[in-house]
C-alpha cells in the first residue's frame, strides 16, 4: 500500500549533497542533465528535446510533492533526483497491508560513478524508515541498468522478483525488483 508524501519543507544532507524539494530555480540544472543522451533511457523517458519540456516536469515535480532535488554543496548545483514513486508493484502476504513507497532516481551523466546516489539513496532511506515510518520500500532496474543495480545492491536491498513493465518512453523493459524492511519495524 502507498505511505502518504508530502515533502514540503523536506531537507536532508550528506556529506555532499543538500536533497530537498525543487524549485523554479533549478529549470536550468534539470534541463542540463535530462537532455543528455543516456541519462533519461536508464529510467525509461527519453532526453528531454527542449527547457519547455523540462519546465512542464519541473512544475509536475512541485507540484506532486514527492521528488527531491540533490543538490551538490561544493557548487549549488542540482544534478539530479530522487523519487518516493507509487508503488509500481503491489507485493502480497506480508506487504499487503504495510505501507511503503517505491524509489526512483536520476543523477546528472557528470557525476556517475562518484557515490552520490547510493549517498542520497541512504539518506532518504533513513528519512524514510526514521521520519515516515513506512515500513518497506522498494526499487527497480531495467536489467540493462548495472549502475541503479550497483545502487540498489549498496543500499542493503534484496530482490524478490522479475517483472516486464511498459515505460514512460512508451518501451516494454524487463526489471528487477528489490525491496528493504524497515529495521524499526521488525518483531
Amino acid at each position: 500500500m502507498n505511505a502518504n508524501v508530502d515533502l514540503t519543507g523536506v531537507v536532508l544532507e550528506t556529506d555532499r549533497l543538500i536533497i530537498r524539494e525543487w524549485s523554479e530555480m533549478d529549470l536550468e540544472d534539470f534541463f542540463e542533465y535530462a537532455k543528455v543522451d543516456g541519462v533519461g533511457q536508464m529510467a525509461g523517458w527519453n532526453p528531454h528535446t527542449s527547457i519547455q519540456e523540462s519546465k512542464t516536469i519541473l512544475e509536475m515535480f512541485i507540484n506532486e510533492k514527492m521528488t527531491f532535488a540533490l543538490e551538490l554543496k561544493e557548487n549549488h548545483k542540482v544534478i539530479g533526483s530522487l523519487g518516493l514513486e507509487t508503488l509500481s508493484l503491489l507485493l502480497r502476504d506480508e506487504y499487503e497491508n504495510l505501507v511503503g513507497r517505491e524509489l526512483g532516481y536520476v543523477l546528472s551523466k557528470e557525476y556517475w560513478g562518484k557515490g552520490l546516489m547510493p549517498e542520497a539513496v541512504n539518506r532518504v532511506i533513513k528519512f524514510c524508515f526514521e521520519q515516515e515510518n513506512y515500513y518497506y520500500l522498494m526499487c527497480s532496474h531495467f536489467v540493462i541498468n548495472s549502475q541503479s543495480k550497483r545502487v540498489i545492491e549498496k543500499s542493503g536491498f534484496r530482490f524478490v522478483k522479475e517483472n516486464t513493465q511498459i515505460a514512460r518512453d512508451g518501451h516494454e523493459y524487463i526489471s528487477l525488483y528489490y525491496v528493504l524492511d524497515n529495521p524499526l519495524k521488525k518483531n
